[in-house]
């Protein structure tokens, strides 16, 4: 069924999602420190390719372009991150005014096209001096973060006036800590359950910094999720299942919420009091003025013995053979309506945006024109389910799409399109896909504008 914008209402928001390793490039340039994914990416064979996040995108360069480009494409709503080592190269002072600027020109270019700032202050680009350090094993890092919001939101907090803490800490917890496939490459459960802890008190306390500078913003945090199902109905798979949930789609929001971590339904979680200090419960919740969330799929759960603590395993879905993205990740729109049901039953949630939904499928070229039928579809049908959790009552008002350019796409690197827009990475050209074409004609009021194929022009 083709859904319809007015369906949603006239204040509903919609927008696109960045991060600012994935697009910025200039990796060295203007006072700007490295960060643990500058390392790690440069590693020999830590990311697919052999790629890097050197260049990205450039739009530390072409923000300008890439921004009127946004402008003629209806799209009025834009989150994006900062970086912490190009603000504060040295992680804790020494403010780089050069990379303060930067962000100062940005901010201000994104309101000159009346397109509102929606601002990640941690996407993952922890300054390396840090992870020296520790990084976020490292109590300290409470103290770090505090100090580095606290500067970005006296600074910017003038003109935005919606933040976002971390973007998806059980990712850069899980995949950075314990897995080892992301930066900074730790592997653990030491570390994971100590980056885990240090993780939650600062997505709480850092929201506490925001609410303190910024009287007016609304304060959010993001959080990966996805929807589980067991693969049978045995008592074995329902139970691998509810494990499998409490790790990944209940282990930051429920402190957040003041409900303590879920270490009822995953034993191992016992030892993160390794890490406690007094008064630490104290300092894990804040009522977050709404929550960002972040669905993509739907997994599979089954029982096993061989994988340690959480004797269970998701079954990919090249094994089940059902429909996919380029991620190996099941097309399946039904997951986000059952995710924001769940999210939107949790007593003290206020407010859902879901602040990253999307898809990377194979672009086809025909005749200059890029043709991606597969990514309409998938954001027609995730949009309908989004529609049918509204109607149910949800209180779910925004939607951002991941992504507005095709970016470095983690360890994945280039390989994986996720974008509205098409980047040819060798000579930075944009052309907007026919997905882009699609959302920028559902999310405006009258036909797409002219002004998309003047912009290309420039291009």
């Amino acid at each position: 069924m083709k859904v319809n914008k007015k369906d949603f209402g006239d204040d509903f928001i919609w927008g696109v999602s960045t991060a600012a390793y994935q697009i910025e490039g200039a990796h060295n340039l203007d006072g700007k420190g490295p960060s643990i994914w500058d390392v790690f990416s440069n590693r020999k064979r830590k990311i697919a390719g052999s790629h890097n996040g050197n260049h990205a995108c450039n739009f530390y360069h072409q923000y300008q372009d890439d921004l009127s480009l946004m402008k003629a494409m209806n799209i009025q709503n834009f989150r994006f991150s900062l970086s912490w080592p190009r603000i504060l190269p040295n992680g804790v002072d020494q403010v780089n005014q050069k990379g303060l600027d930067y962000y100062d020109r940005l901010i201000d270019q994104c309101l000159k096209h009346e397109i509102e700032p929606w601002v990640t202050l941690y996407h993952w680009d922890l300054p390396h001096i840090l992870e020296q350090k520790g990084g976020w094993t490292n109590r300290d890092i409470q103290h770090w973060f505090m100090n580095y919001v606290d500067i970005c939101t006296r600074k910017f907090g003038d003109r935005v006036k919606h933040w976002m803490v971390l973007n998806e800490p059980m990712v850069f917890t899980g995949a950075g800590y314990f897995l080892g496939v992301h930066a900074p490459g730790r592997i653990g459960l030491k570390n994971f359950l100590a980056a885990t802890h240090h993780a939650a008190i600062c997505q709480s306390q850092g929201a506490w910094v925001v609410k303190s500078n910024c009287k007016n913003a609304t304060i959010g945090t993001t959080f990966s999720c996805s929807y589980l199902e067991p693969a049978t109905e045995s008592l074995k798979d329902k139970l691998a299942t509810k494990r499998f949930d409490a790790l990944l789609n209940r282990l930051f929001i429920e402190p957040s919420l003041g409900l303590g971590y879920p270490i009822h339904d995953l034993k191992f979680l016992n030892r993160i009091h390794d890490y406690f200090k007094p008064g630490d419960e104290a300092l894990l919740p804040f009522h977050f003025d709404f929550i960002g969330v972040q669905n993509y799929t739907r997994e599979i759960v089954s029982h096993s013995y061989l994988v340690p603590y959480l004797q269970a395993k998701l079954i990919k879905a090249s094994k089940r053979k059902v429909p996919s993205t380029l991620m190996n990740w099941e097309i399946y729109p039904q997951s986000i309506y059952h995710m924001l049901k769940k999210f939107d039953a949790y007593e003290n949630v206020k407010r859902i945006v879901v602040t990253e939904n999307g898809a990377a499928f194979t672009d086809h070229f025909v005749e200059g024109n890029i043709q991606d039928k597969q990514r309409v579809n998938f954001l027609n049908d995730y949009i309908n389910q989004l529609l049918l959790a509204k109607k149910e009552g949800v209180a779910v008002d925004g939607y951002f799409v991941w992504t507005f350019l095709d970016n470095f796409e983690w360890a994945e690197g280039y390989f994986p399109r996720f974008g509205l827009v098409h980047v040819d990475f060798k000579t930075q050209k944009r052309t907007i896909k026919e997905s882009g074409y699609w959302y920028s004609q559902f999310i405006s009021d009258e036909k797409v504008s002219s002004r998309i194929q003047d912009i290309h022009a420039k291009y």
